[in-house]
């Protein structure tokens, strides 16, 4: 968990500032700078469009009286995806869009899915 941890605080800051360095030298501080500001506007118009796409579907499965499972998943990764491309830098934002895309989160919730079935006992 500590290694985790570590990851998330050090390693990832430390690459997003060599990242956003090597960019500003490539096109500039200022067009950095507005790069930025624009990924921030795009990814919170993307969460809003998918976060209501989303709820549609979990509303449409309570009615017919399924679990809304899957729509709960989605839901969640959307708002990972939120706050990744609110956060400055091009790594995080980078995973957030691609949060932003349906069939990536499905990939993610199948995965978890079967993770979870395969670490799971069922006592009968």
């Amino acid at each position: 968990m500590s290694v985790l941890l570590t990851l998330l605080f050090v390693v990832i800051p430390v690459l997003e500032l060599v990242i956003f360095t090597v960019i500003s030298d490539l096109i500039g501080l200022g067009n950095t700078l507005l790069l930025v500001i624009i990924t921030a506007v795009i990814g919170a118009t993307l969460v809003r469009w998918q976060g209501l796409s989303v709820f549609r579907k979990f509303r449409q499965r309570q009615r017919v009286g399924q679990i809304p499972t899957s729509p709960i998943v989605h839901g969640v990764l959307i708002l990972l995806g939120g706050a990744l491309l609110l956060t400055p830098g091009f790594l995080t934002d980078t995973v957030g869009f691609a949060l932003m895309v349906p069939p990536v989160r499905e990939l993610i919730y199948r995965f978890g899915r079967r993770l979870l079935r395969s670490r799971t006992i069922i006592v009968r």
